[in-house]
């Protein structure tokens, strides 16, 4: 559902066990004004006094009407929630707005709304609404934020309903939820020049022409809409019937974002930690190469490919782009560590069908890399075979907790395999070394921010 969207906070409320349950509602005060109705009522039967016998029964009375008042309105009451926007990034606002309807012919007493959020979100919003005419709507609004990653639910909404003589008090959830996506975080990058993108890089096509020459066109036949001026008088003679050119067709760059999710590969947790900049990392990348034109595709070392449709799992263009950015940022939105050890699916994947990198090692590879053994840099070696650019992100464990660096010669290995290999210092700006990757030479890669 858009930005703004209304969702629904459930248009009824829940009956969490019928009359017994509203029974169960009665306030202190309501208990008190049974048990002196009772009270009074057994004392004018014992001493036969009338008089007293009608006030027992107004005090009994009272309450029990306000029970089955507040239990036959219970579900007179709709709620909607609208969350602007479903989508932030880390560190970033959303604005749940909560709207009451009261759809009975009776005006509500006082009403107690309570939302249920996760407490990384902040602490439950409460409002206390005096009293909502019949047919009278109330709205209220809070913000949520959180600096982690991940979907959240919102909701249910519960409310608590009472009487005005404030006998009976009743709690009511709403069914439904709604679920706000905490997306990482991205900055913007510099639009550099890879090696291997195709010619036009903001566009990130290229044109594959039909036809070497006049005569060496394939033609087609016409077709009821075709421009005459692309009619092939040759091949009409030759064929006897209206023959048009073929339209060149535009071959979409491809790019892949590998991203390294192996738990041993990365040490420490939270916001500022090492694996969490391999994700935004990735996310940044991600909407740049879209932005600039490519087919992309995310990779993990599982294996698993996001949008996962089309050839090779790539993204198509127009709005089909837009649908696939989301659905990656979702994923990474959620992304964890896996429980493998090694990088051979991922290899799997780049190298398999083609590498799904386009024919002639056409296409771009973006990698975010945790630590690196000997093995695993030896298939990162090999996953560079099919690409006509590859860029990798080393994050050494040892640098980011302070310790000396053991990257260099796994830099040095990637680096003879074809790489730009760059090693992730503790808290790097990612547009720097975005731009250190596109003006390094191909086989070349920088330590700590300085050439290799």
């Amino acid at each position: 559902m858009g930005a703004g969207a209304p969702h629904g906070a459930g248009g009824q409320v829940r009956d969490p066990g019928g009359l017994r349950a509203s029974l169960a509602g009665l306030t202190t005060r309501g208990r008190s004004f049974l048990a002196a109705g009772t009270a009074a009522a057994g004392c004018a039967y014992v001493l036969g006094q009338g008089q007293l016998l009608r006030v027992g029964l107004l005090l009994v009375a009272l309450p029990l009407i306000c029970v089955l008042t507040l239990h036959r309105t219970r579900h007179r009451v709709t709620a909607d929630r609208r969350l602007t926007p479903p989508r932030v990034p880390a560190g970033g606002e959303a604005r749940v707005q909560l709207r009451l309807e009261n759809v009975s012919r009776i005006p509500t007493g006082l009403l107690m709304l309570q939302d249920r959020v996760p407490y990384v979100l902040g602490p439950r919003p409460r409002f206390v609404l005096d009293r909502v005419e019949a047919g009278g709507r109330r709205e209220v609004s809070y913000r949520v934020r959180s600096d982690l990653r991940g979907r959240y639910p919102l909701g249910p909404l519960q409310l608590r309903l009472t009487d005005p003589f404030g006998l009976v008090e009743l709690t009511r959830s709403f069914s439904a939820y709604d679920t706000l996506t905490v997306v990482p975080r991205t900055e913007p990058l510099p639009p550099v020049r890879m090696t291997g993108e195709a010619n036009g890089y903001g566009e990130g096509t290229r044109r594959s022409l039909a036809l070497a020459g006049d005569d060496d066109v394939i033609p087609r036949t016409y077709r009821r809409g075709d421009d005459l001026r692309r009619v092939h008088w040759r091949s009409t003679a030759r064929y006897g019937e209206l023959m048009v050119r073929r339209e060149e067709t535009p071959q979409r760059s491809k790019a892949t974002v590998l991203l390294d999710t192996r738990g041993g590969a990365y040490e420490g947790a939270g916001p500022d930690s090492a694996f969490e900049w391999a994700v935004s990392g990735a996310a940044s990348t991600v909407l740049h190469v879209l932005e600039q034109g490519f087919s992309v595709r995310l990779l993990t070392d599982t294996g698993d490919s996001v949008p996962g449709e089309g050839a090779g799992g790539f993204s198509s263009g127009g709005q089909e782009s837009a649908e696939a950015a989301g659905l990656m940022m979702d994923t990474l939105a959620v992304v964890g560590h896996s429980e493998g050890s090694g990088l051979a699916r991922a290899c799997e994947a780049v190298r398999g069908a083609g590498g799904g990198l386009g024919s002639g090692g056409d296409g771009l590879l973006v990698a975010f890399f945790g630590d690196l053994d000997d093995v695993q840099t030896e298939m990162a070696a090999r996953m560079r075979q099919r690409s006509a650019a590859a860029v990798a992100f080393v994050l050494d464990s040892a640098t980011w907790a302070g310790a000396p660096s053991r990257v260099e010669e796994r830099l040095r290995r990637l680096r003879d395999a074809g790489w730009t290999a760059l090693a992730v210092p503790p808290g790097a700006a990612f547009a720097d070394l975005w731009r250190q990757a596109g003006n390094a030479p191909v086989g070349t890669g920088t330590t700590s921010g300085g050439l290799v």
